[in-house]
């Protein structure tokens, strides 16, 4: 294997396994083999075939266990992970446990997490319950796990396998995937983003672990398994990848591409995980934290630097002033915690210049105040050199001449005048 500076090694594990549990009080009636064929035409026909083929093999097993024979779940990460006190309490009231483990080499497809997550809803449609991944300590019901399957084309939504939690240090917010592990491939970290970015670098987290993990199932297409998969230093992340493990790659255009660094961080107790971290590229000057705000605006197309003026015309005036008879409504769904989930608001202002004015976006951080907003701008302003991707502004609210939603896939609502802009059609 060559190995340069472009290109950084990456270890393969020899083997991947996939664990799933089953909380029951009730020994099952049926076997496995009879649960999964009652799926027959609720899910695609190659995942149907994949599963009854592990079951039959020896890479696959299921065995109904007395709890007190598997280690303890601990109830707070699975709170963290979504569980409900329903789910939880069920938990606690089992007898029993359903144990789906599969085992599968390294290389797509994953047949041992679409096989034993297919097995382990079937099962749990049996005893009326739901099933827990073991390796995400997430509980799922039987109907999310099908749906998270793929369909004929093999197509999946990668946010159904991989998690991004982050949590507060010293620097900012440290972000972390978890679930790349599955497919072998280590886990992604950032540490260092700037906390109004919360949920726009959640999503570019999640849409660079869909372009690494091509790469890496790319490297793994050999009858033998190699020793190392060489995934590029520089990763380049679209708003199409994002759209893509979002299951919504019409949502967005291909925007883009903005740059990360890859770099391996060792673990260096034993027990602990390794990480590839996202960094920005050699040479950047500045804290990282202010990269990873240019990065959110270039593959969000919402969020670019707008340096076209508004034209005059009946469309833009009445998208204005649809836009303001909006905002005591979207002020207070932001300060009643009232917005979609994942969703960040952000809006659009006006920059004397002598041309006219230039409009900007910001990511709204603070609205108590009707006629001020606070924020973070998401693009560098052409008028006035202060205002940079990251830097905080103020904004007097009578400035304000659009406001939108973003999600990880784009425009939810609102950018009434973006789409005056862009030609005509509402995002």
């Amino acid at each position: 294997m060559l190995i340069t500076d472009d290109f950084l090694p990456v270890p393969v594990p020899e083997t991947l396994s996939a664990t799933y549990l089953v909380p029951t009080s009730t020994v099952p009636g049926t076997t496995p083999a009879q649960a999964v064929a009652a799926l027959a035409g609720r899910l695609s026909g190659p995942v149907h075939d994949l599963a009854r083929q592990m079951l039959d093999s020896p890479l696959m097993t299921v065995d109904t266990r007395p709890v007190s024979e598997f280690p303890h779940l601990p109830p707070d990460l699975l709170t963290a992970f979504g569980a409900t006190e329903e789910q939880l309490g069920r938990l606690a009231a089992a007898t029993d446990l359903v144990v789906v483990q599969a085992t599968y080499r390294p290389g797509w497809p994953p047949a041992h997490e679409w096989a034993a997550r297919t097995v382990a809803a079937a099962m749990a449609e049996v005893v009326g319950g739901d099933l827990v991944d073991v390796f995400g300590l997430q509980f799922l019901d039987p109907a999310t796990a099908l749906r998270s399957l793929p369909d004929d084309e093999g197509r999946m939504r990668l946010v159904d396998w991989v998690l991004v939690p982050y949590s507060s240090d010293e620097e900012g917010l440290w972000f972390t995937t978890k679930g790349l592990r599955r497919f072998g491939l280590l886990e992604l970290q950032a540490q260092g983003v700037p906390a109004h970015l919360t949920r726009a670098w959640g999503a570019v987290m999640t849409g660079t672990a869909r372009r690494l993990l091509r790469t890496w199932v790319d490297g793994l297409t050999d009858e033998e398994v190699p020793a190392f998969v060489q995934l590029p230093v520089l990763t380049a992340v679209t708003g199409h990848d994002i759209a893509v493990a979002y299951g919504n790659p019409e949502r967005h255009d291909a925007t883009g591409p903005a740059l990360l660094r890859l770099e391996l961080d060792p673990a260096t107790d034993p027990e602990a995980d390794s990480f590839l971290s996202l960094r920005p590229p050699s040479g950047h000057d500045g804290p990282a934290g202010r990269y990873f705000a240019a990065v959110c605006a270039t593959v969000f197309a919402a969020a670019q630097s707008d340096v076209r003026y508004a034209r005059p015309g009946d469309a833009m005036a009445r998208a204005v002033a649809t836009a303001r008879s909006g905002l005591p409504k979207i002020r207070e769904r932001f300060l009643d915690g009232g917005l979609p989930a994942e969703a960040q608001l952000v809006v659009k202002y006006g920059l004397p210049t002598e041309e006219g004015p230039e409009f900007v976006w910001a990511g709204v951080t603070d609205w108590s105040t009707t006629d001020r907003i606070h924020g973070v701008s998401a693009s560098d302003a052409a008028a006035d050199p202060t205002i940079r991707i990251g830097e905080p502004v103020v904004i007097d609210t009578c400035d304000v001449v659009d406001w939108a939603l973003l999600d990880g896939t784009g425009v939810v609502e609102g950018g009434w005048t973006q789409a005056v802009l862009d030609g005509g059609n509402h995002p």
